[in-house]
């Protein structure tokens, strides 16, 4: 019984159309079009966290042409809620939202427009140091975040305009 449940749902998805977006690998096509993409600098801690977590994922050589270039400019935002009775703040919400533009470097057109953005709840503690280093730490997830989503719209472009089959990444 379990052999046949197993049959027909591997016979439904391979029906779906869905294909893996990185077939190849690291020497697959999608790969090498994300290694052409050069990140452009992007001002504050913020935007420190956000170009290295790209180029950690993008591993555009130093030195070499980019085909492409991606600007990005970020909007880092800190509200507090949950208010208790004496009015101090108890929790707060860190946003992290990203315009990006995948740029292409010979023509200076702007091939892919799009944006990307995350949030985490952060408790607000008694401890001064402990509430900015919670803080801290939720720009780091929203950093990872948010670059891989930038990643992954870029490698959906790069995979509509070489023709390749893509599927869907999660989170999209």
């Amino acid at each position: 019984m379990r052999r046949t449940a197993a049959l027909a749902a591997a016979l439904a998805l391979a029906g779906c159309g869905l294909h893996p977006l990185y077939t190849g690998g690291a020497g697959g096509p999608i790969a090498q079009s994300l290694r052409s993409v050069e990140v452009a600098p992007i001002p504050g801690r913020d935007g420190w966290l956000v170009r290295n977590a790209l180029a950690d994922r993008l591993q555009h050589p130093q030195g070499a042409p980019a085909h492409y270039r991606l600007e990005v400019e970020l909007e880092d935002n800190i509200a507090g809620f949950g208010i208790r009775s004496d009015d101090a703040v108890t929790r707060e919400r860190r946003t992290l939202r990203a315009r990006f533009r995948l740029i292409e470097a010979g023509r200076g057109t702007v091939v892919l427009d799009a944006t990307a953005g995350s949030d985490a709840g952060v408790d607000v503690v008694g401890s001064e140091y402990a509430t900015v280093a919670a803080e801290q730490t939720a720009l780091e997830h929203l950093a990872t975040e948010v670059a891989d989503q930038i990643v992954s719209r870029v490698a959906l472009y790069t995979a509509r305009t070489t023709g390749e089959p893509a599927a869907t990444p999660q989170g999209q």
